[in-house]
C-alpha cells in the first residue's frame, strides 16, 4: 500500500510539472483566472524585493528562498509555503536550469472564502493567538492532488467555470486541516491580536511618510506598547520600525524606477529627512547605493528576453 501511494504521488508530481510547463512555455509569469499565477525560470534569479499577499505557494520543479525580516524560508517540490499577510519580503529562485526550469504555482487566498470554509467545516472563528505570517510545511498527497486538479481545469474551460470554485474550496479545507491551519485561520479572523496587527500593518502602509508613533498605534488598537511590539514581531518577524523602514525603501525604489525621481526626491516622499541616512539604509537592504541600483535595474530591464 505504501509503495503504491508513493508511486501515485510521484505520478501526480510529474503531472503538475507537465501542466505548468504547458501553461508557461517561456520564462516569466502568467496570471490566470481565480487568483492563480504560474512562474517559469530557466536559471536562478537575484533577490527580488516586493510585498507578499495572502497566498499558497507550491513548487512543481526547482526551489526558492524567501526572506522575511532576518528569517529565511526555503521550499521546493516537497514543501509548500503559506503567507498570511502583506509583508515586505525578498525572494529568489535557487534551483533552475534550461533542462529543469523552475516551475511555480501561486494561489491567492481570499479571506472571505477561508471564513466561509471555516464555518462549514466547524472551525472556531475566534480566540486564535497571533502566529508568524509565513511558514513552510511538507506537501502531502491530498493537497498536491487538489492543486493538480485545479491546473487540469486550465485545459477544460467549460468545466472550469463550475468546478474551479469547488476545487479551491477543497484546497482551503485541506490547508485548514493541515500544519498551516492556524496561519490560514489568521487570514480570516476578524478579532483578536491577529486582526489588530493586520490593522496596524495597513495603517503603516497608508501613512508611510509619517513618523512612526508606536504608542499612538498601540493605544488605537487597545493594546499596551509592549504587547503591540510582541505580537507585531510574532506575525511579521520584524519590529514596527523595521517593517516601516522596509516599506519606505521599497516604495522609494519604485518611485525612482517608475516615476523618475532622484534619490533625494524619493527619500523625501517616503519620509526620510536625511538623504545620507536614506542612502545608508538603501544600500544595506539592496546592496548598492540608490543611483547605481536603479541604473542596474534599468539596464537589466532593457536586456533582450532569454539572455
Amino acid at each position: 500500500m505504501h509503495r503504491r501511494e508513493t508511486e501515485r504521488v510521484r505520478h501526480v508530481r510529474r503531472e503538475l510539472v507537465e501542466h505548468v510547463a504547458r501553461a508557461v512555455r517561456e520564462d516569466g509569469a502568467v496570471d490566470l483566472p481565480g487568483g492563480l499565477r504560474l512562474r517559469r525560470a530557466s536559471s536562478p534569479t537575484e533577490p527580488d524585493h516586493g510585498v507578499s499577499s495572502p497566498a499558497l505557494c507550491v513548487v512543481a520543479q526547482g526551489a526558492k528562498e524567501v526572506w522575511l525580516g532576518d528569517e529565511l524560508y526555503r521550499y521546493d517540490a516537497d514543501h509548500y509555503l503559506v503567507t498570511a499577510a502583506a509583508l515586505p519580503i525578498a525572494s529568489r529562485i535557487t534551483e533552475a536550469s534550461e533542462e529543469r526550469p523552475y516551475l511555480g504555482v501561486v494561489l491567492d487566498l481570499d479571506p472571505a472564502l477561508i471564513g466561509s470554509v471555516m464555518v462549514e467545516a466547524g472551525h472556531a472563528v475566534s480566540g486564535e493567538r497571533a502566529v508568524r505570517a509565513f511558514d513552510v510545511s511538507p506537501l502531502d498527497g491530498g493537497l498536491l492532488d487538489a492543486v493538480v486538479r485545479l491546473l487540469r481545469l486550465l485545459e477544460e474551460p467549460e468545466e472550469a467555470r463550475f468546478l474551479r470554485p469547488l476545487v479551491v474550496r477543497e484546497i482551503v479545507f485541506r490547508l485548514l486541516r493541515g500544519d498551516q491551519g492556524a496561519r490560514l485561520r489568521q487570514i480570516a479572523i476578524r478579532d483578536g491580536h491577529a486582526h489588530r496587527i493586520a490593522r496596524a500593518m495597513e495603517r503603516l502602509r497608508e501613512d508611510l511618510a509619517r513618523p512612526l508613533r508606536v504608542e499612538e498605534i498601540a493605544r488605537e488598537l487597545g493594546m499596551s506598547t509592549s504587547s503591540f511590539h510582541h505580537h507585531f514581531k510574532a506575525v511579521t518577524a520584524m519590529s514596527p520600525l523595521q517593517f516601516q523602514k522596509r516599506l519606505r525603501l521599497q516604495e522609494a525604489r519604485r518611485l525612482m524606477l517608475g516615476e523618475g525621481l532622484d534619490a533625494a526626491g524619493a527619500a523625501r516622499r517616503v519620509g526620510y529627512r536625511d538623504p545620507s541616512h536614506f542612502s545608508r539604509d538603501y544600500r544595506r537592504l539592496f546592496g548598492e547605493p540608490p543611483a547605481r541600483d536603479v541604473e542596474r535595474l534599468r539596464e537589466a530591464a532593457m536586456e533582450p528576453a532569454g539572455l
